[in-house]
């Protein structure tokens, strides 16, 4: 079995950001790009900013802090990927980006290299089926936040070679995670049982229930450490919303419909915490 050294992130958001910061902590040398550059900057800021607050509650060491960071670095452009073992891709949650940038790192990537995608809706086997070594693609989804979260779903497509999903599970357990092997539709595991129970919640927010008692019903009701509506301020209600379209697209059912009250939310752009405005102020 081939190992894996080096590990490219792509996209420095809050999931890429997260992937690279657990993949530079746990010995992966790592390089993190984004397309925009002031993405990327705000990126490895705030992987520094988590260093620094782990160190100051006790959690790591300094000179782990320090070694983690020697293992993390910022790449200049597409082309630093060539020499990757494995490459995930955690850009915007949409099929056509996603191919477009899957068929560059083809050309780029090392033959042998994974490519692999941090997609929570969409088919793998297509983007594996878009790319010249399909058998070397997996899906790896990881939950946010990705250092507090443990849970990597892996999902194999229809060309996924057992190599290429014991590497992903390797590399994941070795990131301190536990995997689960998804299946391959729209959803996979966790967002198809997510999804509409958070969708149910702003239905009866829509009917008059407030976003308070909805949140704090389901605390002390079912014991989960955040609301629904908090948990969907937090993922971002774009991204909720085009979830649920692919659920509701892929699998036909109206369990799946995106209720009103969300997609006029979206209209106002109202995501949640990364606009400072969803179903509560920030």
């Amino acid at each position: 079995m081939s190992t894996i050294s080096t590990i490219g992130v792509i996209g420095a958001g809050q999931m890429g950001a997260g992937i690279a910061h657990v993949s530079a902590a746990a010995g992966f040398e790592t390089i993190l790009w984004d397309f925009a550059p002031a993405a990327l900057e705000k990126g490895m800021a705030g992987i520094t900013s988590q260093l620094d607050k782990a160190v100051e509650k006790g959690k790591i060491t300094a000179e782990q802090s320090k070694e983690t960071r020697g293992r993390l670095r910022a790449g200049t452009a597409i082309a630093d990927f060539k020499a990757a073992d494995l490459v995930i891709e955690a850009v915007i949650e949409n099929a056509e980006p996603k191919i477009a940038l899957f068929r560059e790192l083809d050309k780029i990537v090392r033959p042998g290299g994974i490519l692999a995608s941090n997609t929570s809706s969409i088919s793998i086997t297509k983007l594996a089926g878009s790319i010249n070594r399909p058998e070397l693609f997996v899906g790896m989804h990881f939950m946010n936040p990705v250092p507090v979260m443990q849970l990597v779903e892996i999902i194999r497509g229809l060309q996924t070679s057992d190599e290429t999903y014991a590497l992903a599970c390797e590399v994941s357990k070795k990131m301190g995670k536990t995997t689960v092997l998804g299946v391959d539709t729209a959803g996979f595991v966790v967002n198809r049982i997510l999804c509409p129970m958070v969708n149910e919640a702003i239905f009866l927010l829509q009917e008059g229930v407030k976003a308070e008692d909805i949140d704090n019903a389901m605390k002390l009701g079912t014991n989960v450490p955040m609301g629904p509506l908090t948990l969907a301020d937090f993922v971002g209600l774009d991204t909720l919303l085009y979830i649920l379209q692919i659920l509701h697209r892929e699998l036909g059912e109206d369990k799946y419909r995106p209720c009103p009250l969300l997609v006029k939310y979206v209209e106002a752009g109202w995501y949640g915490r990364k606009t400072k405005r969803g179903f509560y102020k920030y």
